[in-house]
């Protein structure tokens, strides 16, 4: 990534009074040329650094600019560290643990030899995640096409899309392209794609970043109320907080949340196995107790 590759290069140069461009691209295992533009963007930021040529020339911190030592305090190294090491979880290589060595060389005193955060970005399916992750960063890095074969609630499809960013969040990983099949930005569940491939190269897009709230993806089209079995107090505090229900005289826990499908809804109050009682929207009561008869019949000989 090229924030990791800039810290990296703005770590070594502190360490060494003058390196070679060539030094630097097979360091991080890239071009000379994006070497070349790493640079510019680091002068663009307000670090002087100085190009000198001829057999002792380099690249260098200009002479008598001191880099405030509080660019990157012990805090902020080992944040730095911490987010590296959570991308390994999810990667087939050991890049990132690479980059970590180059940036903690020779940096002891901004790296304690402590590390209290763990964070695993990986899932259940990391075996079949890790290849899908790799793919579409080669393709984000080479400007290439991904076709794929898609899977959604509302049936299967075969996609072509631009790629442009890889995103974790809601704790999965999407990627956030340019639906040529759509012709907008749409975001694919990595989970949910399979047969991927990289095609043909595209000119790259003033691709806008995502809207993520919450409100913009999954909308709230439903406001659910129910009573909830006082056993399933953990699972609410977890799920909502603890200020998402109302105790009742009974013991039950009244909730009033917001649900963007009819299928979400239904999953979830039969989630309780009976400890659960849906009360708005009341026309979900007919289905639930379409499903209990159902039910009854496929498994009442048992």
């Amino acid at each position: 990534m090229k924030i990791d590759r800039m810290i990296g290069i703005l770590s070594i140069l502190l360490q060494q009074d003058r390196v070679t461009a060539p030094y630097l691209a097979e360091k991080f295992e890239v071009s000379r040329r994006t070497i070349s533009r790493d640079i510019e963007d680091l002068c663009k930021a307000g670090i002087p650094l100085v190009t000198t040529q001829g057999a002792k020339g380099g690249i260098s911190i200009m002479e008598g600019y001191k880099i405030d030592n509080t660019l990157l305090t012990s805090e902020d190294m080992q944040a730095i560290l911490t987010g590296l090491r959570s991308l390994d979880s999810v990667s087939g290589t050991n890049r990132y643990v690479q980059l970590m060595e180059k940036l903690s060389a020779g940096a002891s005193a901004l790296v304690s030899g402590g590390e209290h955060i763990l964070i695993d970005l990986s899932s259940w399916s990391k075996s079949a995640l890790a290849p899908k992750i790799e793919l579409l960063r080669g393709a984000i890095a080479c400007g290439r096409c991904v076709s794929f074969r898609y899977f959604a609630p509302k049936g299967e499809s075969f996609r072509v899309i631009e790629p442009y960013d890889l995103i974790f969040h809601w704790a999965n990983w999407y990627i956030w392209g340019y639906c040529q099949d759509r012709q907008d930005y749409r975001l694919f569940k990595l989970n949910r794609m399979t047969e991927l491939q990289t095609g043909k190269a595209f000119e790259k897009r003033q691709a806008p970043l995502p809207d993520l709230s919450t409100e913009r993806v999954f909308p709230h089209l439903y406001q659910v109320q129910a009573l909830i079995a006082a056993e399933y107090r953990w699972r609410l505090v977890e799920e909502y907080g603890p200020d998402c229900f109302v105790p009742q005289p009974d013991g039950r826990l009244f909730v009033s949340l917001g649900f963007t499908d009819e299928e979400s809804i239904l999953g979830w109050i039969l989630s309780f196995r009976g400890g659960a009682e849906l009360l708005e929207p009341r026309a979900l009561r007919k289905k639930l107790a379409s499903f209990g008869a159902d039910l009854q019949r496929l498994y009442g000989d048992s």
